[in-house]
């Protein structure tokens, strides 16, 4: 399997195709990276540096990727953190001509704006884009909970809520909504939930919610989902396998009680998943 990723670039630790790309090649995806920025670390620490790269370097990046022949061999376009609003153009036109050349490839944005906690942490006009320009060209959009109730206009809170915004969201053009942080009111006390959404029903899991801050968790989360879904078209089967790799990457990430993902440490995980969570069907 082939996938082109659209992400940011940090040096130090791990976000956007620095948490993204190791993952997807332990489970036996070739990655070609590009990169919407180059930082020095995430944006998490309030502090960084490194350049925002021109939409028109990104452009040319892949096009080069297209001169190598690459695009026919493609399985899926996967994108996140964008940089800079130009960019949502270049992924529009990049996944046109990757369709063109493979009619069968996906397209699965992670609309990296925000969370509820933090609020929104893009450059203001780019969650309008994700909305109105991006979304409605992907197959498949891995947002969380805030990110999912931007999109759709709506407050999710309960399961039906979650639902009903998911519902919302396919009707903007996506088949398959994975709402990566589900935090319903009257789940079980010390939990924290995913829920998928496609053409054949939905499910949810449940695991242990951590007490951390886990910078690029959404990063693994979103190549992971879309690298397992890619291969089967089975969506309960991605979510239970996603759900299991990142649980068991942030259990041992918080026993460490380090700031950054262990994401090599935890290189298990991604190759062997414990599956111990079931994927149960809502409908």
């Amino acid at each position: 399997m082939q996938i082109l990723s659209i992400q940011s670039a940090v040096a130090f630790g791990h976000a956007g195709n620095s948490a993204a790309v190791f993952p997807m090649q332990r489970i036996g995806v070739e990655v070609l990276p590009v990169y919407t920025v180059n930082f020095s670390n995430h944006t998490g620490y309030g502090a960084w540096r490194g350049p925002v790269m021109d939409p028109a370097d990104v452009a040319a990046v892949i096009e080069g990727v297209e001169d190598r022949g690459a695009f026919p061999t493609l399985d899926a376009v996967l994108s996140g953190y964008q940089g800079s609003e130009g960019i949502a153009d270049v992924v529009i036109d990049a996944v046109a001509r990757v369709k063109a050349a493979n009619p069968r490839a996906l397209y699965a944005c992670d609309p990296v704006m925000g969370n509820a906690r933090s609020g929104c942490f893009v450059a203001p006009a780019i969650p309008a884009l994700l909305r109105d320009k991006v979304v409605p060209v992907a197959d498949i959009i891995t947002p969380n909970q805030f990110e999912l109730g931007f999109l759709t206009g709506t407050e999710p809170h309960t399961i039906e809520e979650t639902l009903a915004s998911a519902d919302a969201a396919r009707a903007m053009g996506p088949s398959t909504i994975l709402v990566t942080s589900v935090e319903r009111p009257d789940r079980e006390e010390g939990t924290i939930e995913m829920m998928v959404v496609d053409d054949d029903g939905a499910w949810i899991v449940t695991t242990p919610y951590l007490p951390m801050k886990a910078n690029g968790s959404g990063d693994v989360t979103a190549a992971l989902f879309t690298s397992h879904y890619t291969a089967t078209r089975d969506a309960a089967d991605a979510l239970a396998r996603t759900a299991s790799s990142v649980y068991g990457l942030l259990e041992q990430t918080h026993a460490a009680g380090t700031k950054e993902l262990l994401l090599i440490e935890a290189q298990e995980h991604y190759a062997n998943p414990r599956m111990e969570f079931e994927a149960r069907r809502l409908r």
